[in-house]
């Protein structure tokens, strides 16, 4: 006999360890447990070498260790370097904790209020965690760039390159920029995201991590930051319209138009904003500075991806207008056949309610009598 579970107690229904439920499930404990491995190797003297190697940021050009107090008070100076790369996958293991605390406390909540189905749900999650991430991106890289003194001198972009050393706040964005994007594939499976939209969401990670490398790379990091601050800005418009459609269902009110608007203007802008400052850059600040055949290749990947992302605006807005046609067209039809009906309904109710209690009997008698003559 097999032995039935206490009263008040669901029966265990963990899955086996090690399977795919299993991992699923647990992911951020077991990553967090990592990330506390790293955490712990930091404090012992015999792995502390290794553990700042993926915690610390390295290629300090100050000519003081951070460890140690700068004697003249000044701050500290970093440069690119293949230790960078220690750090990307240990800021993508904190991005993957991040995450399952968001989605968890936050996102799951909101889906559970609405009762939204499994294509909206899916919508949410990710426009959700992108809100959080480029609203973070914009506030942190505009906070850098008024720091440098970008927005005010914008010669600055250029002036001195290759010798663009930057400060901790500015290395560290650019760590956390691809350690978000690299976290972002392995989340497709601890969030059972569907395979038919995995391949979508793989091309814009790989995408957006392949221009932060190159721009890290090659030293542009000063004109990159000022890039992806203008890309963050329409991402987070156009991600919270995005939400704001999700919640609110099929209803159009006044919140969603003014929110389309604001949309298409703040994305053509920023879109323009980008090229303006890529001419700029590329093409007049960096002449004689930097190669000509690296000057053209990225103003020429600058002004693709921009075209790209305009070519997927206008034809998304343009399908978006023939939907909403076709269901004001399909609306009036439904509503003209029906009328009619109700019409005729109501008239011939009218008509015998107005007569009197004698009047009525009279005519349901003689309905009688005309229904046996016609048997």
């Amino acid at each position: 006999m097999g032995v039935k579970p206490a009263i008040g107690r669901k029966p265990n229904k963990n899955p086996p360890f090690f399977s795919h439920e299993f991992v699923i499930q647990n992911h951020a404990d077991i990553v967090s447990c990592v990330v506390m491995v790293f955490l712990v190797g930091l404090m012992v003297q015999s792995t502390s070498p290794i553990a700042s190697l993926f915690i610390g940021l390295h290629h300090n050009v100050s000519g003081v260790e951070p460890s140690r107090e700068n004697p003249k008070g000044e701050p500290f100076f970093y440069e690119a370097g293949w230790k960078d790369a220690c750090a990307v996958f240990f800021y993508s293991l904190v991005c993957i904790v991040m995450h399952a605390i968001l989605q968890e406390y936050f996102l799951d909540k909101i889906s559970k209020k609405f009762h939204l189905s499994k294509s909206r749900l899916s919508a949410l999650n990710e426009s959700g965690q992108l809100v959080v991430f480029q609203l973070m991106t914009l506030l942190w890289g505009g906070d850098a760039i008024l720091r440098e003194g970008f927005i005010f001198n914008i010669s600055n972009l250029w002036d001195g390159y290759p010798n663009h050393p930057m400060s901790f706040l500015l290395k560290l964005w650019w760590v956390v920029q691809a350690a978000y994007w690299l976290h972002s594939i392995p989340e497709l499976y601890f969030q059972r995201v569907k395979k038919d939209e995995w391949a979508g969401r793989i091309r814009q990670a790989l995408i957006a991590f392949t221009f932060l490398v190159l721009a890290y790379s090659f030293k542009f990091q000063r004109v990159g930051v000022s890039l992806v601050v203008l890309h963050s800005l329409a991402e987070f418009v156009t991600h919270s319209y995005r939400l704001n459609t999700i919640l609110r269902g099929e209803r159009d009110d006044y919140l969603d138009k003014f929110l389309s608007v604001v949309n298409g203007v703040v994305f053509v802008s920023v879109r323009l904003c980008s090229l303006v400052l890529g001419v700029l850059t590329f093409y007049f600040g960096l002449a004689g500075a930097a190669p000509l055949l690296l000057r053209v290749a990225a103003l020429s990947a600058l002004v693709s991806f921009q075209v790209y992302l305009m070519f997927n605006f206008i034809t998304e807005a343009i399908k978006q207008r023939q939907e909403s046609r076709q269901q004001a067209q399909s609306k009036p039809k439904k509503e003209k056949k029906e009328k009619p009906k109700k019409e005729k309904v109501k008239k011939v109710h009218n008509e015998e309610s107005d007569l009197p209690e004698v009047d009525q009997n009279t005519n349901k008698t003689l309905r009688a009598r005309a229904a046996a003559r016609a048997k």
